[in-house]
């Protein structure tokens, strides 16, 4: 599932794209074979790569498409009072960006590749008549959505139980696994968004964050060069991540404002 002119993709190249994808297990064709499949297939867009810093969508633009990450990653937010930017989420290969629009029918944040990024655009109102007929390709839409709703609600219990400490634990740990559910190593994995974007996101001060990952790597938690990252001890990360929150709950959130 690739990304950026609205040219559709030759459906024999998208079968082969489909069913040999690393992340064929995690988008929109799990448990759809067959005829199925080449229906959804005649449906994809194939568009340009999206370069570093370019929009996928813009907030208030008109819902037409959801789009799966290919390779690379996109982050969406929001502008707050001051026109600053106030990141909300983080999307990884084999993840469906735009999800939150289906209601409105407009899209309620920005969308922006971090780094060079390739999608699969699914145009919904040609998707929307198939979900009714495949109940498999509904259910995995379902399914979809409802991971969506958990990670949001992760995301505010992140940003209102933990301290700064256990925020950016439990955010590594958190993309740990979802690296690891693509196949990739657990432990040692990249960084796409940079450190003013996950401050961002963690609601943290940017030099709060660069403290953190200093100490982080002098107490032997993890090693990081750049956007490399180690993880070394998972299990001191995780009681980092799991006791910051006690802590944070019963002293009403002090460290939110890092």
């Amino acid at each position: 599932m690739p990304a950026h002119s609205t040219q559709i993709i030759d459906l024999q190249q998208v079968k082969v794209a489909c069913r040999s994808c690393t992340l064929h297990e995690l988008c929109l064709p799990l448990g759809i074979e067959g005829e199925e499949l080449e229906r959804l297939d005649r449906i994809i867009r194939r568009r340009r790569p999206l370069a570093r810093g370019e929009h996928l969508f813009r907030r208030g633009d008109a819902f037409r498409a959801l789009y799966a990450v290919r390779s690379g990653a996109v982050k969406t937010y929001t502008l707050d009072e001051g026109g600053r930017e106030q990141v909300t989420g983080f999307h990884l290969p084999g993840e469906l960006v735009g999800l939150d629009a289906i209601g409105e029918g407009r899209h309620p944040l920005a969308a922006r590749a971090l780094e060079r990024t390739s999608v699969c655009e699914i145009p919904f109102e040609r998707l929307e008549p198939l979900t009714a007929e495949i109940p498999g390709l509904r259910r995995q839409l379902l399914r979809l959505m409802s991971r969506e709703l958990v990670e949001d609600e992760a995301h505010l219990a992140l940003l209102g139980q933990r301290d700064a400490e256990g925020r950016l634990a439990a955010f590594l740990l958190s993309l740990s696994q979802r690296y690891a559910r693509r196949g990739f190593s657990a432990e040692e994995f990249r960084l796409p968004m940079s450190r003013t974007d996950l401050a961002s996101y963690l609601g943290l001060a940017v030099e709060t964050v660069s403290r953190l990952f200093t100490r982080f790597q002098a107490e032997g938690l993890l090693e990081a060069e750049r956007k490399r990252v180690r993880l070394r001890d998972p299990g001191g990360l995780r009681a980092l991540a799991v006791g910051a929150g006690a802590r944070s709950s019963s002293r009403h959130g002090s460290g939110a404002s890092c």
